[in-house]
């Protein structure tokens, strides 16, 4: 799956993304491209967990991949 942060700038919130990420999943595979401002997210879960879990980090994202 594929999601688009909008506020992300640099490799600090990279890193804050894929805390965020593996809080939710310890398991799941990351990357997180700061140019494009995509995160992809290799997981079992549902795309909505991660959802909540940039906005508890402090990032609104959304889904462009399911």
């Amino acid at each position: 799956m594929e999601f688009e942060a909008e506020r992300m700038t640099g490799e600090a919130d990279a890193k804050t993304l894929a805390r965020a990420i593996g809080a939710v999943d310890p398991d799941a595979k990351v990357d997180v491209d700061v140019d494009t401002k995509i995160i992809k997210i290799d997981s079992w879960l549902l795309a909505e967990e991660f959802l909540i879990a940039f906005e508890d980090a402090g990032y609104k994202a959304k889904i462009s991949k399911g």
